[in-house]
């Protein structure tokens, strides 16, 4: 007879997605405050949606997909909308739809999650890696047009931590020298930039709805935007696997129910959307600005305000130009100050009091990946120096309460006055 609670454990003891899935440790420190992967809330919305999915003749591709995709439009002011599996699988069309192609190297940030330039290395396309500006740890546009050449297609800019990158120096560049501008917008959807929401400048913008993200399609997901017709075009067969209609049938059945075609050379593949994650994501973008992204601004804001005069550190910078949605809350650490190193500051906060910063993101040219691939350390000296010395990712969730944002308070001055007093 089966067993009915054996396979059922507690999912915490062990994440099957590794770092992916959850920031879990066995070092049995009591995490008073870990860095939890549920980024967003939820209520009978979601359900409401996710029960209408399964009342249709399809689990995918079905009418929750289209008016999820359709919403995500209307909300960001963009043209066209296409929901996939993940945002890795969105750059990943994305890169096919503007034609990059083994030997074009293409200029991005080396602070990000490694998804955003792993599209480029599947095809043999080159990743450049240029400065980040300190304050918001987004690609510096003053660090661009040096590192463009001949062979040099588009342009990978990441919206780090929930605020954009600077964007109209950016566009002018791209512009100028006729370069495509892909944006990795999985931290920011609702973000604003000069009061255009994010997934309307680039000229294509992929967004993440994984766990940890403001909002979620329950766990992983995906969106791209565009107001390129044409891009717009390419998309939807890059994404479900080159299928397209015939356009003369004779009957449904002829000459096939489809045809399989390559788009400009690259060949698709299965990104698609399910019906009932597109119906939770539809539950999501309803709430997006009056609960998920004003609930982190709101805790954002709180331990800035009592962070903001604590001497050793530098709380997350605001752009006038930005709406910031606080998918991070990065404090910038200042060693020189404390006369200790950033390492003994995390230690600190993490074994004395028991909570979990992470370190968003290590130089990717850093990773074995590109060591492998003739990478070397110092390609951008200025952003080694911000990560291992600076950069201090907070815990930050919409169900931080009070009392808890109070304590991360409190224990991030006490452990700089204790390192400052060698204790």
């Amino acid at each position: 007879m089966l067993d009915k609670n054996k396979g059922f454990e507690d999912s915490a003891v062990e994440s099957a997605g590794g770092y992916t899935g959850s920031y879990a440790t066995k070092d049995g420190v009591n995490k008073v405050i870990p860095y939890e992967f549920q980024g967003s809330l939820y209520n009978q919305d979601e359900f409401y949606f996710m029960a209408q999915a399964f009342k249709g003749d399809s689990l995918t591709m079905g009418p929750q997909v289209t008016s999820f995709e359709n919403e995500f439009a209307t909300y960001c002011g963009s043209k066209h909308a296409f929901a996939t599996s993940s945002c890795t699988t969105a750059l990943d069309v994305a890169t096919d739809a503007i034609g990059i192609k083994a030997g074009d190297e293409v200029i991005t940030t080396p602070i990000t999650f490694i998804a955003t330039s792993l599209p480029l290395l599947r095809r043999g396309a080159v990743p450049v890696f240029a400065e980040v500006d300190p304050r918001t740890v987004n690609l510096d546009p003053a660090c661009i047009e040096e590192k463009i050449t001949k062979k040099t297609k588009a342009i990978y800019v990441v919206y780090y931590g929930g605020q954009m990158a600077d964007m109209d120096p950016i566009m002018e560049i791209a512009r100028k020298y006729n370069l495509k501008v892909v944006a990795d917008a999985a931290h920011c959807p609702g973000a604003e930039y000069k009061g255009k929401k994010a997934g309307t400048i680039a000229d294509v913008t992929c967004f993440s709805f994984h766990s940890l993200k403001n909002m979620t399609t329950c766990g992983e997901g995906g969106m791209i935007t565009t107001d390129d017709d044409e891009l717009a075009e390419k998309i939807p067969l890059i994404r479900c696997m080159g299928i397209q209609s015939f356009n003369d049938q004779t009957d449904y059945w002829l000459p096939y129910h489809y045809d399989i075609v390559t788009v400009d050379g690259a060949i698709g593949n299965n990104y698609r959307m399910n019906e009932v994650s597109a119906g939770f994501g539809r539950g999501q973008i309803r709430k997006l600005d009056s609960m998920l992204n004003k609930r982190r601004i709101e805790i954002g804001r709180y331990l800035n305000e009592g962070l903001k005069d604590v001497e050793g550190i530098d709380i997350p910078y605001e752009s006038p130009d930005c709406k910031h949605v606080y998918y991070l809350y990065t404090l910038l650490y200042k060693p020189e100050v404390i006369g200790a190193p950033k390492d003994d500051f995390i230690r600190k906060l993490y074994y004395k009091y028991g909570i979990q910063p992470i370190m968003h993101y290590k130089p990717n040219y850093l990773f074995t990946i590109y060591q492998e691939r003739g990478y070397k350390t110092g390609i951008c000296p200025r952003t080694e120096e911000l990560f291992f010395n600076h950069i201090v990712n907070m815990p930050i969730h919409p169900r931080l309460t009070t009392e808890q944002m109070d304590y991360i308070i409190t224990s991030v001055k006490s452990s700089l006055e204790e390192l400052k007093k060698g204790r």
